[in-house]
């Protein structure tokens, strides 16, 4: 039995390690896609490490007769905007309905409920119309309030704060706290772990969106980063995909980086949702 308990452990180390390779080799073949130049790209050579290595792509992205700084921050501002307002919106709505009692709440749940069912790519026209009548295309307005609120999180938010102990709340009260400064004073501290985990989904949705971007937005400097990589390929000398691997490196970082910053509370979160 042990013999077999080792031999099935190696096979599943082999799947998992196999897995893993075949997960990171694009990744790893970008990276170093963006430091060779176009002829050694499109020459089909698949090795990883390159003949001439060069920084031309980034000097080129980076430079001046590139908009890719431009797209950059607009990605970074519509980002951190979008997230910021979705944590306290949502948050609040959450706590709203799992600890207030008024009229409708329920009905109100169960609306979200039934709306979470519907595609997001149904709103886009109805959207586009609404901003259109109230002047705010080619706006990042147009990319950060109709994304405002989001009912899979506000249910998530929901869950947590049903289980929150009440007797915090009741203690913050005999101090002498009303409902305003308990929420932002105790209860949001407290709920740390699962608004840091509702951060990295928001803050990764708003990075990575392409279709609202595509629809809204028509000057080229207020692109964001998703819609701009894309002029890369749509170039009249052909795909540059020197250009276009070096930026989508680029566009990586943030999300690397916050997902390192909130880790720790991503997965305690992660496990409170579960175990709730």
């Amino acid at each position: 039995m042990k013999e077999k308990s080792k031999i099935l452990k190696v096979i599943l180390y082999a799947v998992l390690i196999l897995y893993a390779v075949i997960t990171l080799y694009p990744f790893l073949w970008a990276l170093a896609a963006s430091f060779k130049p176009l002829k050694e790209i499109v020459s089909g050579n698949p090795g990883l490490l390159p003949q001439h290595f060069t920084l031309d792509s980034y000097k080129y992205i980076t430079g001046t007769s590139s908009l890719f700084t431009s797209w950059f921050m607009n990605s970074v501002i519509v980002s951190l905007i979008g997230t910021i307002v979705n944590l306290f919106l949502n948050t609040m709505a959450g706590y709203a309905l799992a600890r207030l009692n008024f009229p409708g709440r329920q009905r109100i749940y169960y609306g979200f409920l039934a709306l979470m069912m519907v595609p997001a790519q149904v709103l886009l026209i109805p959207n586009y119309l609404i901003l259109m009548n109230l002047g705010m295309l080619d706006s990042f307005k147009s990319l950060i309030l109709p994304a405002a609120i989001n009912i899979g999180n506000i249910f998530m938010m929901r869950q947590f704060f049903l289980s929150f102990p009440a007797d915090v709340e009741e203690a913050a009260q005999i101090d002498g706290l009303g409902r305003i400064s308990t929420f932002f004073r105790i209860v949001m501290p407290l709920a740390r772990p699962s608004i840091a985990t509702q951060a990295i989904f928001v803050f990764m949705g708003f990075w990575n969106n392409f279709m609202q971007p595509m629809l809204y937005i028509s000057t080229p400097k207020k692109y964001t980063l998703t819609l701009g990589l894309q002029t890369f390929t749509n170039q009249q000398s052909g795909v540059r995909w020197d250009h276009s691997m070096a930026a989508s490196i680029i566009s990586i970082i943030p999300i690397i980086i916050l997902y390192i910053v909130f880790n720790g509370y991503f997965l305690q979160g992660v496990r409170m949702d579960g175990e709730k």
